[in-house]
C-alpha cells in the first residue's frame, strides 16, 4: 500500500495516537459551555490536558474505544459483519464491569466473535457518557427477530433499518481507521458510510462518516508531508465523492461552511461554534476540518487539538477528529509528546495501529500466529 513519503506505520500510529490524543484533551470539558471552560482554565480556555472530575489525566472516552473496536474488526474480517461483531464485543464493555464469559452456547454460529484480545482488556471496560444510538442500535441487533435476515445496510441516500433517524456524531469518531486500510478514498467511503449504518441511519450520519474514512485515506497517500495543501485538496475530492450520493446536501454544506470560515483566519471559539455543536456527525466533522485547515503544519498539531476542543459542543469528539486527520497527515512525530505521555492505553493503542498497519501494508502475510490473535469473526 502506497503512503507517500512517511512510513506507512508512522501515519497509522499518528492517526490513531492522535485521535485518542484529542479525544482525551476535549473528554474534560465536553459538557462543558465556551464561558464556563473561560471561568475555569483562563481567558485561553484549555491550554493543554487537564485532570477530568476523577482527578486524572489523559483518560479516553467511548470515541477511542469504538474506534479500537473498528479497527479489530477490520483485523478480523473487514466487512461489515465483522464490524458489526466488534462493535458487539465493546458493548460487552458497557454493559460489565469486566471481561464477562460468553454468552453465547459453545458451537454456535456467533461463538468465535464473543472472544478477542480487546474485549478482555480491562481499562476498555468503563462507561464514558456513550452515544445512545450507539447502545440502542447494537443491543437491537443483539436481539434480531426470528428468521431476521442478517444486517444489510441500505443503498446511500436511503435511512438505513437501525435508528433512520439518527444522525448523532456517533458515527464519524469512530471511522477514521477505514481511510487506513482501504485501497482508496471511493472504497473507504463506501465501506465506513455501510459499517456506519450499524447503528445510525440518517443519511447526513452515516455519509458524513464516509467522508472522514475518505479524508483520511487521502491524507495518507499524500506525498509532500508539512505542507497545507494537501489537506485542502483532500476536502475538495472528499466533497466531490458525496456529490455522487443522494442526500449528500447537509454533509456538503456543512464542509463548504468549514472551508469558507477557514479562508477568514482569525479562529476564535465563537467561529468553532457557528459550526454548530457537534452533537450531530457533519457538526463534527465540519468543526474538525476547520480546526485542522487553520492548523495544517506538522507543528501546528497541539494548537489545532486545543482549537477543536474549546467550544461549547461535543470537544472529545471534536478534538478525536481532528487529531485523526492531522495524525494521519504528519505521522506520530508531529504528535505532542508531553502529551502522548499520560495517554490512557497509549502501548495498546500503539500496538493495535502497528498490527492494522502491518495487515494492510505491503507483503503481510496471515500466519497460524496472527490467527491466533485475530480469528475471523
Amino acid at each position: 500500500m502506497t503512503t507517500g513519503s512517511l512510513d506507512h506505520r508512522d501515519r497509522v500510529r499518528g492517526c490513531l495516537l492522535g485521535g485518542a490524543l484529542g479525544d482525551a484533551l476535549g473528554a474534560p470539558v465536553e459538557f462543558e459551555s465556551i464561558g464556563r471552560i473561560r471561568r475555569q482554565y483562563g481567558p485561553d480556555g484549555l491550554t493543554g490536558p487537564v485532570p477530568d472530575w476523577r482527578g486524572k489525566v489523559g483518560l479516553i472516552t467511548d470515541d477511542t474505544q469504538m474506534t479500537l473496536f473498528t479497527v479489530e474488526g477490520l483485523l478480523r474480517g473487514g466487512d461489515v459483519d465483522a464490524v458489526r461483531r466488534a462493535y458487539l464485543r465493546w458493548l460487552d464493555t458497557q454493559e460489565h464491569p469486566s471481561p464477562p464469559p460468553s454468552a453465547v452456547p459453545a458451537g454456535a454460529p456467533d461463538d468465535a466473535f464473543r472472544t478477542g484480545a480487546l474485549r478482555e482488556q480491562g481499562w476498555l471496560y468503563a462507561q464514558r457518557a456513550p452515544g445512545n444510538a450507539c447502545l440502542s442500535g447494537l443491543r437491537d441487533l443483539r436481539r434480531p427477530r426470528a428468521g431476521a435476515p442478517a444486517f444489510v445496510p441500505s443503498p446511500f441516500g436511503e435511512p438505513g433499518p437501525v435508528n433512520p433517524h439518527s444522525k448523532g456524531c456517533g458515527t464519524v469518531m469512530r471511522s477514521a481507521p477505514f481511510g487506513l486500510c482501504a485501497p482508496d478514498a471511493r472504497r473507504a467511503f463506501d465501506l465506513a458510510a455501510d459499517c456506519a449504518q450499524i447503528t445510525h441511519g440518517h443519511p447526513t450520519g452515516y455519509l458524513a462518516a464516509g467522508a472522514l474514512a475518505a479524508l483520511v485515506r487521502l491524507l495518507v497517500e499524500n506525498e509532500t508531508p508539512g505542507r497545507d495543501e494537501p489537506l485542502v485538496h483532500a476536502v475538495r475530492e472528499t466533497m466531490d465523492l458525496l456529490a455522487t450520493c443522494p442526500a449528500h446536501e447537509e454533509t456538503t454544506g456543512a464542509l463548504r461552511d468549514a472551508v469558507r470560515l477557514a479562508a477568514e483566519g482569525d479562529p476564535t471559539p465563537e467561529k468553532v461554534e457557528s459550526l454548530g455543536g457537534a452533537w450531530v456527525a457533519e457538526e463534527a466533522l465540519a468543526i474538525a476540518v476547520y480546526c485542522a485547515l487553520l492548523n495544517p503544519g506538522p507543528g501546528d498539531v497541539g494548537r489545532a487539538l486545543l482549537l477543536a476542543v474549546n467550544h461549547s459542543g461535543d470537544s472529545d469528539s471534536t478534538g478525536a477528529v481532528c487529531g485523526n486527520l492531522l495524525g494521519a497527515l504528519h505521522g506520530e512525530a508531529a504528535l505532542p509528546g508531553d502529551w502522548l505521555a499520560h495517554l490512557e492505553g497509549r502501548d495498546a493503542i500503539a500496538g493495535l495501529a502497528d498490527d492494522l498497519a502491518a495487515r494492510f501494508g505491503d507483503g503481510h502475510r496471515v500466519t497460524d500466529t496472527w490467527l491466533a490473535r485475530y480469528p475471523a469473526g
